[in-house]
């Protein structure tokens, strides 16, 4: 792991990092696997977190058994349904859906002249993001319809450090997933994963929830871990 003095640049997921959008997403999946007359659990919707539009339907079609019983086009239609639900549900966005401590994190970052880029699954992010009132803190964002692989791939952190002209080894990323923490790890970023520390366990520094999420205290985990791992 690199010093914190050589970081330059933070590589961010949305969902259930910088806002609660995760929940909305949640929603519109269950009302499509309701539509499919798949069952929908707890268990389910954590599968789905950080997994891009046709990998989320592929894995509740997998759940249900229903792998097999849909042509592609069917299962694009399926996938632009759920994403005209999510539409639907994202009229009410508004900063008060800002997951705490983000916004003061993103501004700090921000004005201590870090490099900031978006790496969400979500093609609809950039709209989240103006909805939140934080699009003029990212310097540069990933779009997800350009990449051949979906998260845990490493693909779209080296992407993301790689727009901002950096190494991946020269970022931070954050993420509340498990498939996005192995994604950051596997592109060679520093991985910083937010939730509960068993689920996360693969993430280089852990932090319970986002109120938790500083400049300072990163720095002072990664030195920590750089200490432990001597």
């Amino acid at each position: 792991m690199v010093k914190f003095e050589q970081v330059k640049g933070f590589l961010f997921d949305l969902d259930g990092v910088i806002a609660n959008t995760s929940a909305y997403h949640a929603k519109a999946w269950h009302q499509l696997a309701d539509e499919l007359g798949v069952t929908w659990t707890e268990d389910l919707g954590n599968q789905l977190k950080g997994v891009g539009r046709m990998d989320s339907l592929n894995l509740i079609l997998k759940y249900g058994g229903k792998e097999n019983d849909y042509t592609e086009d069917e299962k694009v239609k399926y996938a632009a349904e759920k994403n005209d639900n999510y539409l639907k549900l994202l009229d009410t966005l508004d900063k008060s859906e800002i997951l705490p401590g983000m916004e003061d994190f993103i501004k700090e970052i921000s004005d201590q002249h870090y490099l900031i880029s978006l790496a969400s699954s979500s093609k609809n992010s950039p709209l989240v993001l103006e909805k939140l009132g934080l699009a003029q803190y990212f310097d540069e964002k990933v779009d997800p319809a350009t990449l051949k692989h979906g998260k845990p791939d490493p693909e779209i952190y080296t992407r993301a450090a790689e727009v901002l002209k950096l190494k991946p080894e020269e970022c931070i990323g954050l993420e509340d997933a498990s498939a996005g923490v192995k994604s950051i790890n596997g592109s060679g970023a520093i991985s910083v994963g937010i939730g509960d520390p068993k689920v996360l366990s693969e993430a280089d520094i852990n932090f319970n929830n986002t109120s938790e999420v500083t400049l300072q205290n990163i720095a002072k985990a990664m030195d920590k871990k750089k200490v432990l791992d001597r």
